[in-house]
């Protein structure tokens, strides 16, 4: 059995090298700085034309934007909002590999997403559809991707979100 995919062709995701930090400036958005140590982990590895992120939660300045179990302590709303920033954090984690890695980024592979959750709660995908809207708002069609969103009764340091990434180069 043949499965028609209408995917973006490699010409064309190669094409969005070099647009993300550009994305990102006309939207009034400055890529973050990580900062270390980071443990016993790296914040990105590449192998061949792939960049793997470590989970990524959301913080900013320092600060973690959002802590504690969606919905009952951090809304939908906000747990969405944390979730691009775990989509920056990201793209900051991609750039500890060299200034020019983010710049040739060509595509998102997959993104799984992981929220601490209330019990009953079931709608992790809210919750991930935003990190996976910011990076097709980011990359174009590259920035499509698969994905999982689960649910979890805890996460470092007590964030509402956590998310890891696979990132294409051209």
């Amino acid at each position: 059995m043949c499965v028609s995919m209408n995917l973006p062709s490699g010409r064309f995701r190669r094409s969005m090298a070099g647009m993300i930090r550009q994305k990102l400036k006309s939207l009034g958005i400055d890529l973050p700085k990580l900062a270390g140590p980071f443990g016993s982990y790296v914040p990105a590895k590449r192998s061949g034309n792939l960049v793997f992120v470590s989970g990524q939660l959301p913080m900013k300045d320092g600060k973690l934007l959002a802590s504690g179990p969606v919905p009952s302590k951090v809304s939908i709303e906000s747990a969405q909002d944390a979730a691009k920033v775990c989509v920056l954090n990201a793209l900051g984690s991609v750039a500890t590999l060299g200034d020019d890695v983010v710049d040739r980024l060509s595509g998102v592979m997959r993104v799984g997403c992981f929220v601490q959750s209330d019990d009953g709660f079931d709608a992790q995908p809210k919750v991930a559809n935003a990190a996976s809207d910011f990076l097709i708002q980011l990359f174009g069609e590259g920035g499509r991707h698969v994905r999982a969103a689960v649910g979890t009764n805890a996460l470092p340091l007590n964030a509402s979100v956590e998310i890891e990434f696979v990132f294409e180069l051209s």
